[in-house]
């Protein structure tokens, strides 16, 4: 990355630190997918957070009952044949229309207590707040995935030059400038990229630890090709921001 990009991002950073955001500027959008076991606990558990003030999106590509669930608890769903992760969150942040942006998983992973302190680390200054996992432990998380997560965080730390610990989360807070200035361009490994191009090019990240559940429902990931997409984004993502 340039100077004169850093300088650029450094700037619109502290303009729009000067802003109060509140949950009326919120959306949180996900990428859905047969999560009728859990979309609706996750929804009412922002409803209750927010007040029913956050706007929320789904992007889904069910054939069960989700969508239907989604929308009798309030949410806009826009409809799409499956075409993987990347594909679905991406939708979704184009199509929200707030300017702080939360992804979330529609699992029951993900905390959404965790909300206000994410909007209030937005409130700070930071341009993108991650959720940390792998801060508490995350035993909740199976063995394998964890340890592959480790290990995608340190390969991501030396091609950034800077520590990081949990590329793969799904539950982060962006300004939505951060989504607008940047082509996201990876599928399966969009978690990490989300992550990694905004450290690259001086935006301001925390990484804010959370607690992470046992999932309602079947994952849709196999983890070693879903592993091994993600190493892949991973290794393309850092070369193209160092290089």
């Amino acid at each position: 990355m340039s100077e004169t990009e850093v300088e650029a991002a450094e700037v619109e950073s502290a303009t729009a630190a000067s802003e109060e955001y509140t949950f009326e500027d919120l959306s949180v959008v996900m990428g859905t997918y047969n999560e009728e076991a859990a979309i609706a606990t996750v929804l009412s558990d922002i409803e209750r957070v927010t007040d029913g003030r956050a706007e929320v999106v789904c992007v889904d590509g069910s054939d069960d009952r989700t969508p239907e669930i989604a929308e009798e608890h309030g949410a806009r769903v826009i409809r799409q044949e499956p075409q993987g992760y990347g594909v679905a969150v991406h939708a979704a942040l184009r199509a929200a229309s707030r300017d702080v942006i939360v992804t979330t998983d529609c699992d029951d992973t993900y905390p959404m207590d965790a909300l206000p302190e994410f909007l209030e680390s937005i409130n700070e200054g930071y341009d993108v707040v991650s959720g940390d996992r792998i801060y508490h432990g995350a035993d909740a998380m199976p063995a394998f995935n964890r340890l592959g997560n480790v290990a995608f965080a340190l390969g991501a730390s030396v091609l950034l030059g800077e520590r990081v610990h949990d590329t793969t989360t799904g539950m982060r807070a962006y300004r939505r400038e951060v989504i607008e200035a940047i082509e996201w361009t990876e599928n399966t490994g969009l978690s990490a990229e989300l992550l990694m191009r905004p450290l690259a090019r001086g935006y301001r990240v925390r990484e804010h630890p959370i607690d992470y559940a046992e999932r309602a429902g079947e994952t849709k990931l196999d983890p070693l090709t879903g592993g091994a997409e993600i190493a892949k984004s991973i290794l393309k993502v850092g070369l193209e921001e160092r290089f």
